[in-house]
């Protein structure tokens, strides 16, 4: 083999490492940036269903005093979204609070969080929503139980 031919041959790889790494490079980014997004999204749904759960408790906790003073003990349905949702403004979280068939405080969440390394394809935030219910405690008596 004349020197010529062994330069051709070590010039014919020379560049491949290269063209190796900028086609692997963007795959692993795009594999670090789902683990990472992904995991924060993870963390993200479960603070909105935390807050959501919080919320729909702290709301089931709002009695009606009226009803307390003449020994009913009931939760005030629009006193209940009233203090779930200033739960919700407390926390800067944006959601809905509603009072379903009269006995289930249920508060919807939804937190958008920006993204670490998804943005390098166009994807810059992460929305997720949360739920949380409260059951409303109707009843007479002491200590919450139904009455007649």
């Amino acid at each position: 083999m004349s020197a010529r031919q062994r330069l051709r041959r070590e010039d014919a790889e020379r560049g491949a490492v290269s063209v190796f790494l900028a086609v692997l490079v963007p795959g692993l980014l795009l594999i670090v940036g789902l683990a990472v997004d992904g995991g924060a999204k993870v963390a993200a749904t479960q603070r909105a269903n935390a807050i959501a759960d919080e919320s729909a408790r702290a709301g089931g906790q709002a009695l009606d005093v009226a009803a307390a003073l003449t020994g009913q003990i009931r939760v005030d349905p629009a006193a209940a979204v009233a203090v779930a949702q200033s739960y919700l403004d407390r926390n800067d979280v944006q959601g809905a609070v509603t009072v379903v068939d009269g006995d289930t405080l249920q508060v919807t969440t939804t937190i958008t969080e920006p993204t670490t390394f998804l943005g390098l394809i166009g994807i810059s935030t992460l929305t997720v929503e949360g739920t949380g219910t409260a059951d409303l405690i109707s009843g007479t008596g002491q200590n919450g139980g139904a009455g007649p």
